[in-house]
């Protein structure tokens, strides 16, 4: 069992890759044949195959506030005049697609959570795309991804309620970050050195949901936060360290959220949340948005 991004990359040398002691992992503690928890695995990537693909097609949340910029994004790739890379481009139009759905209260697979759906499902859907990744390859990388999860979730928080949205946005930048490297043939330290390199520039991340819903700025935020795994990676990849190991920046983020005032953990009682904007969308859609 491993507690730490350290006691993974250790215990990563005794298995053919990180996915393979996630699994094994996974076994110990369900008891679940290895064959179930990679159909589960497969499940849940096929969700994030759907929700990317009905969002960019286009849909409109509940509320109105949120829906149809994944497919704005992707008319602006398909004209090809774009700053950024394509690559990261997609990653953020899929991220977009995906809470999307997630506000139209359409299925979604919740990686670390609902909120955060988007980065990890953007980022692997783009990747998987460039690279041509097989079927038990994009498995994997979901195991991966959750592998470092595990040890940011046991060792800080992935609740927004908790630990402000640096503990669910920064949570999925950084899982799949570590990802990133490690199927682009970097090596379980350089992984760890993503994860913390992503975390330190989230850390603080406030959640100040409009009106208490999972939209503004939720949905661009996820968009944000796949580029930033892609970054991080790229970093890591190019033999850039953190001064600050990845386990103590995972423990400094943690503090951070005790420290973080509840107005800025998903109450809707700061931030974005108050603005007067905001306040007049809230009384419009019928929401107490006021402190």
């Amino acid at each position: 069992m491993f507690l730490s991004i350290e006691e993974l990359i250790v215990q990563s040398k005794n298995f053919p890759s990180v996915a393979e002691l996630m699994i094994a992992q996974e076994i110990e503690f369900s008891g679940a044949s290895r064959k179930k928890i990679r159909d589960t695995m497969q499940r849940n990537l096929e969700v994030m195959q759907s929700s990317v693909e009905e969002g960019i097609a286009g849909v409109k949340s509940v509320t109105g506030l949120t829906g149809g910029d994944a497919k704005k994004v992707n008319t602006y790739l398909e004209n090809g005049d774009f700053l950024s890379g394509e690559l990261i481009l997609k990653a953020v139009r899929n991220a977009i697609a995906t809470n999307e759905v997630n506000a139209k209260m359409g299925l979604i697979c919740a990686t670390p959570t609902a909120g955060s759906a988007g980065v990890l499902a953007g980022v692997l859907t783009a990747i998987a795309e460039k690279k041509n990744f097989s079927l038990d390859e994009q498995i994997d990388f979901l195991f991966t991804a959750g592998a470092f999860g595990l040890v940011i979730g046991n060792n800080a928080s992935i609740s927004g309620a908790e630990g402000g949205c640096q503990a669910e946005v920064g949570s999925a930048s950084a899982m799949a970050a570590a990802a990133l490297v490690l199927f682009n043939g970097g090596n379980v330290e350089q992984a760890g050195e993503a994860v913390a390199m992503t975390i330190k520039n989230m850390m603080g991340l406030i959640c100040d949901p409009v009106a208490g819903l999972v939209e503004v700025p939720c949905v661009k935020r996820n968009a944000l936060g796949s580029s930033l795994a892609f970054v991080s990676a790229d970093l890591a990849l190019a033999g850039v360290k953190s001064v600050i190991p990845a386990d103590e920046v995972i423990d400094a983020m943690y503090k951070v959220g005790q420290q973080m005032p509840s107005m800025f953990k998903e109450t809707a009682e700061g931030g974005l949340a108050q603005t007067p904007t905001a306040l007049r969308l809230a009384k419009e859609l019928g929401f107490a948005a006021e402190v």
